[in-house]
């Protein structure tokens, strides 16, 4: 077992746990503790999730841009979706684009993946290869590099500092 996967499995593990109780209460914390403990060590013996991952203040400083970029990227979904709710005359082209990542990391794509789905607007449908296949709701581009740049690049470059 690999010590940085126990590590970051029993880090998010305490982190989720505290959130989920919203408590420093010393008995909830040992609890959580021993839980996240018990959990990391019992199921993340073959986890190589994590392996890609890098430890260290330049990951936390980027893994902080990269909140405040999801955040930002965010509110200019919901306010394009908004926008297409009260203006029916608004032409949707919804369709499917293909995008492709140079990311090569597990948790880096699985991270892209689900920005671009939590992402209002777009959805990962499959992912094969270096290749995601999202659903769009307005279909701007459908070469890949032309959609790749709208719809993933801002996560990508901050996700390959953090993983790659």
């Amino acid at each position: 077992m690999k010590a940085k996967n126990l590590i970051v499995s029993f880090s998010v593990l305490m982190i989720a746990w505290l959130l989920l109780n919203w408590t420093l209460d010393p008995l909830i914390v040992a609890i959580g503790i021993g839980l996240s403990l018990l959990i990391s060590v019992l199921f993340c013996s073959k986890c190589t999730v994590f392996e890609g991952i890098k430890l260290g203040p330049k990951a936390f400083a980027y893994t902080f841009v990269y909140i405040l970029v999801f955040i930002r990227e965010l509110i200019k979904a919901n306010m394009d979706v908004t926008k297409r709710v009260l203006t029916p005359g608004l032409n949707i082209e919804p369709g499917i684009v293909k995008i492709k990542t140079n990311l090569k990391s597990k948790m880096a794509r699985l991270i892209l993946a689900n920005s671009i789905t939590l992402t209002p607007g777009t959805f990962t449908i499959h992912v094969e290869g270096e290749y995601f296949y999202i659903h769009w709701i307005s279909t701007e581009a459908v070469d890949i590099e032309e959609a790749t740049q709208k719809i993933a690049n801002t996560f990508e470059n901050i996700l390959k500092e953090l993983y790659e």
